[in-house]
């Protein structure tokens, strides 16, 4: 059997090497995809907490400005009252 020539023997290395640098960027690439996805997770986990306070807060004003209505409304009744009582 005839050795292959030195050409395709320095190809075929070639060919390893590139074929192993492109395992080794699949790699890289991948680690680097998995780091961004949990990066995401994360920025929307606080996104969430932050929508979430957001919304506490905007339900406490609310309750505050209802509470504040009542209150007005309780002290017009009390002057009126008060004001019938004397006369």
């Amino acid at each position: 059997m005839k050795t292959p020539p030195e050409s395709f023997l320095l190809f075929k290395e070639e060919l390893r090497k590139a074929q192993l640098e492109k395992e080794r960027l699949k790699k890289d690439y991948e680690n680097k995809l998995a780091d961004v996805n949990q990066e995401l997770a994360r920025l929307k986990e606080q996104i969430r907490s932050q929508q979430d306070m957001m919304r506490t807060t905007l339900e406490y004003a609310s309750n505050l400005e209802v509470r504040l209505e009542q209150f007005k409304e309780e002290v017009h009744r009390s002057e009126n009252q008060r004001k019938k009582s004397i006369y």
